[in-house]
């Protein structure tokens, strides 16, 4: 089992994809407890969402922790599935009012972030962490 989520290809670019969608979901995750009003529990609350000081927390540790491992390119895999369920959450929650009230094309003008970073989650699940990963490196040696 560990084998078939470590696996993954010599590909040289996948690494850009990690470390973007790695530092964005890093740093929304930090900014989720340094403002817990604007960004974190605050947000939470002022868009309806149930329990909202938890949910901030819960939130940002998945985006601190998951950044973090696609940062280096442990488990890649596994750390994209979380943050693939926090951006539809995200759009579910936020952008559905946008598209009601504003219409399509201001949706995907206010979605660009969170659908890149669903996008570029979605590429990490199916491709792994690829070259200069940790993951690739636990390849090498349990071969």
């Amino acid at each position: 089992m560990l084998k078939r989520i470590i696996n993954t290809d010599d590909s040289k670019t996948t690494i850009i994809i990690r470390l973007i969608v790695g530092v964005v979901f890093l740093s929304e995750g930090i900014q989720k407890w340094l403002f817990p009003e604007l960004r974190g529990a605050g947000r939470f609350e002022k868009i309806g969402l149930p329990s909202p000081e938890f949910l901030g927390n819960f939130v940002g540790f998945f985006e601190i922790l998951c950044g973090l491992l696609l940062l280096i390119g442990l488990f890649s895999r596994l750390a994209s599935i979380p943050l693939i369920i926090i951006m539809v959450v995200a759009f579910a929650t936020t952008k559905s009012e946008v598209y009601s009230e504003k219409g399509f094309w201001e949706l995907l003008h206010g979605s660009r972030t969170d659908l890149a970073m669903f996008l570029g989650s979605i590429f990490l699940l199916i491709k792994g962490s690829s070259n200069w990963s940790v993951d690739k490196r636990l390849m090498k040696n349990g071969k």
